[in-house]
């Protein structure tokens, strides 16, 4: 890892566990074995840290939507994203944790959102090509995507928070989800 990764990956860490107001610069710098100035010449300020560790994620999400196989038909690419989605949060539960705590939060800024929203259009062309072979629901796309990351958001939820895991749960979660959005 450099330097500039290390201090991400402490950052994240320390917000997961602290929470943004209690994780001061000089606590990520300690964790991140470097000085302030490093730090502070990488990111001026810790919401231009927290941003980049945003588009950080949303970059590797968009990495699950490469063994979606266009060819294949709408259900099976919608498995197989909703399948690599889950797996990608549940293999890097601090990913999950820090957006679950931050998507919402004004420090996240709308440049970042933006690029955010670039991991999930490939799965806003599956809805539409789906739509438009009358396969998904005729509903807004912004209204499924909200219903489908909010499905996988309380699932992640619920997984990664209980004891007790359940083999079929995941299968079970994608069937309603997809009976939910399919015509």
């Amino acid at each position: 890892m450099n330097k500039k990764e290390t201090i991400l990956s402490a950052a994240l860490k320390l917000i997961i566990e602290n929470g943004v107001h209690n994780t001061p610069m000089s606590a990520i710098a300690n964790a991140a074995s470097t000085g302030m100035g490093t730090i502070y010449n990488y990111f001026p300020t810790k919401d231009l840290l927290i941003n980049e560790i945003y588009v950080s994620i949303k970059e590797k999400e968009k990495l699950v939507f490469i063994n979606v196989k266009a060819k294949q038909p709408i259900k099976t690419q919608f498995e197989n994203y909703f399948t690599s989605i889950i797996n990608f949060f549940i293999d890097n539960p601090l990913y999950f944790k820090f957006m679950e705590q931050l998507h919402a939060s004004p420090i996240i800024t709308n440049e970042s959102r933006n690029k955010g929203q670039k991991s999930i259009e490939p799965v806003s062309q599956l809805l539409i090509k789906g739509q438009q072979e009358r396969i998904i629901k005729n509903i807004d796309i912004d209204e499924i995507l909200m219903f489908i990351g909010g499905s996988i958001l309380s699932y992640l939820r619920w997984y990664i928070d209980t004891s007790d895991k359940k083999y079929n749960s995941h299968k079970n979660q994608l069937q309603m989800v997809w009976d939910a959005i399919k015509e």
